[in-house]
């Protein structure tokens, strides 16, 4: 009778025990730690950022010069899309073992089918009689894409960057399947405290604030880049 008393004692302390939403004394004693998942978390998003749109422009360069390549070159990443992280972290890991290159090429590869759409997208919409006109005038390859295609395709190829930026804040936190989730080990350690709600909100709400500056950064960056936007708005 005593031993089932007990028991009960001891399920009540536990379902009394405080397990809030959000602690601020959580946020403080573990300052360094948030921070140093946060590192993380910016690293893997921008180099993998960075390094998707230095790989999807050359090909969309290419899928818009040579047109019977647009379709295999969208269909392609697409398909590569739809792996779930799982598989993909699966097939990449006997490769780079558990690190963050694990990590690092997988966001790579997701990225591409949203930059590689944009970017063809943007550069498809340089009307094609100013990209004569340009011609008749003299201009090369490179200074042809420097001066007039590129501004002219800049505002989807923002977009195309701020749509990846934001994705992939997101899948970073799948990380924690190789141990390199950036703010994603604060939520899979809450899951592993006991669902400690504190620490999952934390880290959740850490994400969504990333993603909101990543986005809000891309946007101003966009309006200081394409002055001619704003003087026409």
């Amino acid at each position: 009778m005593l031993s089932a008393e007990a028991g009960t004692s001891a399920v009540l302390a536990v379902d009394a025990a405080p397990n809030p939403w959000f602690d601020a004394s959580y946020v403080v004693d573990n300052w360094d730690t948030i921070l140093r998942y946060l590192g993380e978390h910016v690293r893997l998003t921008v180099a993998a950022v960075v390094i998707g749109a230095l790989i999807a422009l050359p090909l969309a360069l290419v899928a818009r010069r040579v047109r019977w390549l647009a379709a295999p070159v969208l269909g392609f990443s697409s398909i590569v899309y739809t792996i779930p992280s799982l598989a993909m972290f699966a097939l990449i890991f006997p490769f780079t073992g558990l690190t963050a290159t694990t990590v690092l090429v997988g966001l790579v590869v997701y990225s591409l089918v949203i930059l590689v759409r944009n970017f063809l997208t943007g550069l498809q919409g340089v009307p094609g009689d100013v990209r004569e006109a340009a011609q008749g005038m003299g201009y090369g390859r490179f200074r042809l894409f420097w001066q007039i295609e590129l501004p002219l395709a800049l505002p989807a190829f923002m977009a195309g960057l701020r749509i990846a930026t934001v994705s992939t804040v997101a899948l970073t936190t799948v990380g924690v399947l190789v141990g390199h989730g950036g703010l994603g080990q604060l939520i899979f350690g809450g899951f592993n405290s006991n669902f400690y709600r504190a620490e999952i909100v934390t880290g959740a709400i850490g994400c969504v604030l990333l993603a909101l500056v990543a986005d809000l950064l891309l946007a101003g960056a966009e309006r200081f880049l394409t002055p001619w936007a704003r003087a026409r708005s």
